[in-house]
């Protein structure tokens, strides 16, 4: 066994990880850095990154068969559905090198490919290697979750693991989960070609505020997916023709050719012993304070891992409020309020902060929301996607949440959590030049509309106007 005695141990070279090896590296420490799979994690290979290349491959494919509204002549979309997972395969390829092992070597990083593994509170064994370090940073992420539903065991199903390996376009693909990803994964699909069914246990996308959600709904459905809501899954079974089929606990059927489970994630932590350093766990995965330290007040946990929400940006946001901990022992301390999520559908939906529904709840009668419509923006028009609005959840002149549905919400929304992170007030939005035609002007308007009835609904306010006329020379 090979001994390593380091500053910083990193366990786990996805979003999170890498982030944190590479800053604490170049800031001097002394970095070990464990991955026993891929480099880049669940995102790079699996996760962010290949889903949204495939929704760009059905976006173009839907472009060809709705393009007449533009002046251009509609055609039936030819898709060889193996080119565009070389598509997935190739942006991939791209980005894999910013994450390599080669990369972080040169940052000075030492990375061993092998799994880690606790044997007491501050040493973990990873092959050949016993690594002693100062401080350890679990960045392990999650994996698809699995539920045991009876039969599916005796059927071949995909995940987000394998669905991208997948070469052959599904004839009818069934998706159990009406989460981001099998939302995604469906309006992908159909664009492709493949008939679509979704089977829900609940209600689809129901994280997200219900008035935009339906909106996404509605527009899925229009193209052609169906979509089982308060549709639990209770068997799974072969059918005669080799293909699948999902019964619910409410006696409906599907039958498709293809599954992909898609209800949930959890955190990859079976293979730590966690328990052989007094690391506390529950269901979501590692127990973490504000901090972001477990129970062993040697070992952090980030991204997926630590229990919370599940993005990748929030790796990347969790690895910077350690740093500033582990290299300099100052306090720091994680807050959700302003991290943002988006699914990427068309059109794609997000949210920061609190939804108008958590917000009545909180902040009950002191709490105003101001909308806009996208139908009001001229480059949405310009590009026919007047699809959508923007809410914005305002206490006492503050934003405390905003939700977006329409053609680039995922972007739109970012502004709302630069404001809610800075604790600014709605007048400083309403104050930013945004070029025009941009959906940017969204931001703006919706702030405007915050203060119309202000100005434009008040007697006091025409009252002025009114007196400093009479006297303005």
């Amino acid at each position: 066994m090979h001994e390593i005695t380091c500053d910083l141990l990193v366990i786990g070279a996805g979003s999170g990880g890498l982030s944190v090896a590479a800053g604490a590296s170049q800031m001097g420490a002394d970095v070990v850095l464990l991955e026993g799979h891929k480099m880049g994690g669940d995102c790079l290979n699996y996760g962010c990154v290949p889903s949204k290349s495939l929704l760009a491959s059905a976006k173009v494919a839907y472009g060809q068969a709705h393009a007449s509204a533009y002046g251009v002549a509609d055609q039936a979309p030819v898709v060889d559905y193996a080119a565009a997972k070389d598509h997935v395969q190739d942006v991939i390829a791209t980005i894999a090198p910013v994450d390599s092992q080669e990369r972080f070597e040169g940052f000075g990083v030492r990375v061993i490919r092998a799994y880690g593994r606790f044997v007491d509170d501050r040493v973990v064994e990873a092959g050949e290697h016993r690594i002693t370090a100062r401080r350890i940073v679990i960045a392990t992420g999650s994996s698809p979750l699995v539920p045991p539903i009876d039969g599916l065991a005796d059927v071949p199903y995909y995940t987000n693991e394998t669905l991208f390996e997948l070469r052959e376009r599904p004839e009818h693909l069934l998706i159990i989960g009406g989460g981001p990803i099998g939302m995604e994964m469906a309006q992908a699909h159909i664009r492709l070609g493949s008939k679509v069914t979704v089977i829900e246990g609940d209600r689809a996308l129901g994280k997200d505020d219900p008035e935009l959600a339906a909106i996404v709904l509605d527009q899925l459905r229009g193209e052609g997916i169906e979509i089982a809501e308060g549709a639990q899954a209770e068997t799974i079974t072969s059918t005669e023709a080799g293909g699948i089929r999902v019964r619910t606990k409410d006696g409906r059927q599907f039958d498709g050719s293809h599954l992909l489970m898609a209800v949930g994630r959890k955190a990859n932590i079976d293979k730590l012993n966690l328990e052989a350093a007094g690391i506390e766990t529950n269901r979501a995965g590692v127990v973490v304070d504000d901090s972001l330290r477990s129970s062993n007040r040697r070992v952090y946990a980030i991204g997926d891992v630590a229990g919370g929400m599940q993005f990748t940006h929030v790796a990347g946001y969790h690895a910077g409020v350690i740093i500033r901990s582990i290299l300099f022992g100052l306090p720091s301390k994680a807050k959700t309020n302003h991290i943002p999520w988006a699914t990427y559908t068309a059109p794609e939906l997000a949210q920061v902060g609190l939804t108008e529904a958590q917000a009545r709840e909180t902040h009950g009668d002191r709490l105003e929301v101001a909308r806009f419509d996208y139908h009001h923006n001229d480059r949405a028009l310009a590009e026919r996607k007047s699809k959508g609005l923007i809410k914005v959840m305002v206490v006492k002149g503050r934003p405390v949440g905003a939700s977006v549905v329409g053609y680039q919400a995922g972007e739109l929304v970012a502004l709302w959590s630069m404001a809610i992170a800075n604790n600014l007030k709605m007048s400083q939005v309403a104050g930013m030049v945004a070029p025009y035609p941009t959906i940017s002007e969204v931001n703006k308007r919706v702030a405007g509309a915050y203060f119309s009835p202000r100005l434009f609904d008040s007697p006091m306010v025409k009252r002025v106007v009114q007196f400093v006329q009479r006297w303005l020379p």
